[in-house]
This record gives C-alpha cells, sequence and structure tokens, in this order.
C-alpha cells in the first residue's frame, strides 16, 4: 500500500514537472496564452533589418507598445518592410517619429524602438514610418574595422 503512495505522488510530481517545463517554454518563445489586444498596424522600412524577427517587440521608452507582425522584402524600393501592430491605447504617436533596430544585450535580440517626434498629427492604422534607422551589423563593423586598420599601415 505505501509504495503505491509512493509511486503516485512520484508519477503527479513529474507531471507538474513537464507542465511547467511546457508552460515555461512557452511563455519564453513569445506564444503566450493571453487574449489578442486591439492594435493598429503601422509599417517602416529599413535597408537592413540585421536578424529582426516576426513577433519581436515594439517600444517606447523601454516599454512594449507592440510587436512585429511580419518582414517582407519590397521589390520596387529593394528594402526591408516591416509590418508592425501597436496597442490601441498607445494612440498618441506623432507621425514625424522615428523608429530604429536595436539589440538587447551586446548580442541579444532585435527589437524595434520608436523615438517619439514632435509633429501634431498621430500615427493611424496603415500610416508609415520614414525616418528608420537600420540595424548594427556586427559583423560589418568588425569588417570595417579591419579593414580599416588595414589602409592606415600601408
Amino acid at each position: 500500500m505505501r509504495n503505491k503512495r509512493t509511486e503516485l505522488f512520484v508519477g503527479c510530481f513529474i507531471v507538474l514537472g513537464v507542465l511547467a517545463f511546457v508552460y515555461l517554454a512557452v511563455q519564453v518563445s513569445g506564444l503566450a496564452f493571453a487574449g489578442k489586444k486591439d492594435t493598429y498596424q503601422i509599417m517602416a522600412r529599413f535597408d537592413d533589418i540585421g536578424g529582426l524577427t516576426s513577433r519581436a517587440k515594439v517600444t517606447i521608452a523601454g516599454v512594449a507598445v507592440g510587436n512585429v507582425e511580419s518582414i517582407s522584402f519590397d521589390k520596387e524600393l529593394y528594402m526591408g518592410l516591416v509590418k508592425m501592430n501597436i496597442n490601441s491605447d498607445v494612440d498618441n504617436i506623432p507621425s514625424d517619429s522615428s523608429v530604429a533596430i536595436l539589440t538587447s544585450g551586446l548580442l541579444g535580440e532585435k527589437y524595434l524602438g520608436i523615438s517619439i517626434g514632435a509633429e501634431d498629427d498621430m500615427l493611424t492604422n496603415g500610416s508609415e514610418l520614414y525616418d528608420t534607422q537600420s540595424a548594427l551589423v556586427l559583423e560589418t563593423l568588425i569588417s570595417q574595422f579591419l579593414f580599416k586598420s588595414d589602409d592606415s599601415e600601408e
């Protein structure tokens, strides 16, 4: 009798551990179980998205206000087109604001940071941010440093 009770307790403990691991994995991956919020969509074009992915966060002053919906290639302008979903309660972003692709830490995940402008007109669904700053690609920075140091030695 005691052996069956111990086996049942260990089995329940293992099942709870597996469920906790699955919950943690889902939360970290960005596929949270939370319901959909009301959002509106804005766009921005970048010369180089440098590792930005769908579902990356969009921030203003370090506070998450939305996420990246999709990334595609604009065949006419040869640029990356990023569509963002912004929470509808953040409806006061001026139309002359700028957006940059930033990195969390030295080699961390990429996200979008919006810097607020001063225009009286606000962004609405389907608006586009024109003032963009592409990602800083570490490999490009290193190669520029190496080739610049080679030129100075000659």
